[in-house]
């Protein structure tokens, strides 16, 4: 009875700190310096796409594919990369802007019917099951807020989305933003609470070259996911 006693109060303990503490965590990050984009999340990368905006390029299950546009939920018009990171509950949940930019939106969408458990996603990153987002509804159905900006790479201006997407057990979006504001490449611009998804999505140029694919492992801030070269790396 007692070793029972003495179990439930260890594990209650370690859920408390994680809850409360280790879940705050913010570890300082040291961001490069170059033409280059950073990660906006720690986690798991689970898609790299270069797409036009229409087409559809994400087929989660059969009959069921997005577009770069049901992500965003904006009518985008010129092609864009679209780099998906999945943040596990034990990630960092700190969001940092990939690259300086100007803030230009901040749209919160509620999701579009059930606002869905990122369970599919968690466990086929953990078993490294490719495609990691197949039967992932969360993609396209879950609440998000949308941070749009502007910002340059290189001498060119580039339009970017930061798209935050809550999963059913999330406690809420922050953004700690305004829109006016330019924020610099890494500095903190919002987190979520709990297991949850970021999107990057940005105006494609032919100088980029992206350096992450599916499965790799990145963190906010410091991780280069896009730098200044032949765009062979995509």
């Amino acid at each position: 009875m007692i070793p029972a006693l003495l179990l439930l109060a260890a594990l209650a303990g370690a859920f408390l700190y994680w809850r409360y503490v280790w879940f705050w965590r913010n570890p300082r990050r040291q961001i490069p310096a170059g033409t280059n984009v950073v990660s906006p999340a720690d986690g798991t990368v689970v898609y790299v796409q270069q797409v036009p905006p229409h087409e559809k390029v994400i087929a989660i299950k059969q009959g069921v594919a997005v577009s770069i546009n049901d992500i965003t939920r904006q009518d985008l018009q010129v092609p864009k990369i679209l780099i998906g990171v999945f943040m596990s509950p034990f990630n960092v949940h700190y969001n940092r802007m990939p690259l300086t930019g100007e803030i230009q939106a901040i749209t919160h969408y509620p999701a579009a019917g059930v606002n869905r458990h990122m369970g599919p996603m968690h466990w086929r990153t953990l078993c490294r099951r490719r495609p990691l987002y197949e039967g992932s509804l969360h993609i396209c159905q879950n609440e998000r807020t949308v941070t749009a900006f502007t910002g340059t790479f290189g001498s060119q201006r580039v339009n970017g989305y930061v798209v935050q997407i809550g999963g059913r057990s999330v406690n809420g979006i922050d953004s700690y933003v305004k829109v006016g504001q330019v924020v610099p490449k890494g500095e903190i611009f919002g987190m979520i609470r709990i297991g949850s998804q970021v999107d990057l999505v940005l105006t494609w140029l032919p100088q980029m070259q992206v350096l992450v694919k599916p499965g790799d492992k990145v963190y906010a801030g410091e991780t280069v996911v896009i730098r200044e070269g032949s765009g062979q790396g995509t």
